[in-house]
């Protein structure tokens, strides 16, 4: 493959790494583009490649979720015209095209929803200041609304949520001109961006469990000489533990439309993983956990989707397909 070819020849030749254009992706593809000069000894040229889900106005739920933003820089790949690319895991689909590997899994980021309310204030804060009127929260994820309503619902408070789309500066500049009362967003993005000061609160994963992913990226390429020289920067523990949080999504047959979340977690040598189905409107959330003991070796990987399969199971056996409404058992 031409795209083989040109990551291969001589030592000067600059890599191309292809990169959303948003100024999140721009972030996080220089700060692995500086990872893999030092590793390489070669330069990196970015290659700013648009999606499909970056120039779609709709809601990521009608436009299928996954893959819309991943989808561009994959066939950028098989085509040759970049070596490598960047994605937030939590955007890539489950399932890989022929011939791509997944040849990085940095260290994990903070894994957490958070956040930012106006005046300052939590959410807990944010709904008491506004006692008598429900507190608007941006969130343009199933995930998320399911989860906050279903912490108004247990506490009796008003709340609502409002889709919203648009990059960070827009999700943020609605609190700003008063017209929501506070976004959610990935903690991970905002610490990125510079942005973690903007932060009035960090939402426990015991009331915002995250998107399976969140937090971690992914670096894919075509060439086996390059991932294997790229090697040395994959985090073991972080690769195990978004392996397991996948499984359970794939095995669910769920995507960005669904409201499931996931985290895995290590605990000493076992890793905990704990998966959330339910419905949008937070009426019903179906919450397990499971548990193994894992040796960080060639086999852990493989132990970990099978822990990820195994709790899936165990939701779909409690009715999770229902929940989706997006397969039938």
């Amino acid at each position: 493959m031409n795209g083989q070819q040109s990551s291969s020849d001589g030592q000067s030749q600059p890599l191309r790494l292809g990169t959303r254009r948003s100024a999140l992706a721009m972030a996080q593809s220089g700060m692995v583009a500086r990872t893999v000069e030092r590793v390489t000894g070669r330069p990196v040229e970015l290659v700013e490649i648009t999606t499909y889900g970056d120039t779609s106005r709709e809601a990521l739920a009608q436009i299928g979720g996954t893959g819309v933003f991943v989808s561009a820089l994959r066939d950028a790949l098989l085509e040759g015209r970049i070596d490598l690319a960047v994605h937030s895991l939590k955007d890539l689909p489950t399932a890989a095209p022929e011939g791509l590997l997944l040849a990085v899994v940095p260290e994990r980021e903070d894994s957490r929803d958070a956040l930012i309310g106006r005046d300052g204030l939590g959410l807990t804060e944010l709904v008491e200041k506004l006692a008598g009127h429900p507190a608007r929260i941006g969130t343009g994820s199933p995930r998320r609304t399911a989860q906050l309503n279903a912490w108004a619902s247990a506490r009796g408070v008003a709340l609502e949520t409002v889709p919203i789309r648009g990059n960070v500066d827009t999700r943020i500049g609605y609190v700003a001109s008063g017209e929501l009362d506070a976004v959610v967003l990935a903690a991970a993005g905002l610490n990125r961006l510079g942005r973690s000061a903007e932060i009035t609160e960090h939402l426990d994963p015991e009331l915002m469990l995250p998107a399976p992913g969140q937090g971690a990226l992914a670096v894919e390429c075509v060439s086996p000489g390059l991932a294997a020289i790229l090697g040395g920067l994959d985090h073991l523990p972080t690769r195990v533990a978004v392996a397991a949080e996948r499984a359970l999504l794939a095995r669910l047959e769920a995507g960005c439309s669904a409201p499931v979340a996931a985290l895995a977690t290590w605990q000493g040598t076992e890793l905990r993983l704990e998966g959330v189905v339910g419905t949008v409107d937070g009426a019903t959330l179906l919450k397990m956990t499971a548990n193994g003991p894992l040796a960080l070796d060639e086999t852990a990987e493989r132990q970990a989707v099978a822990l990820g399969h195994a709790l899936a199971e165990r939701l779909l056996d409690a009715g999770a397909a229902n929940l989706m409404g997006e397969r039938a058992r």
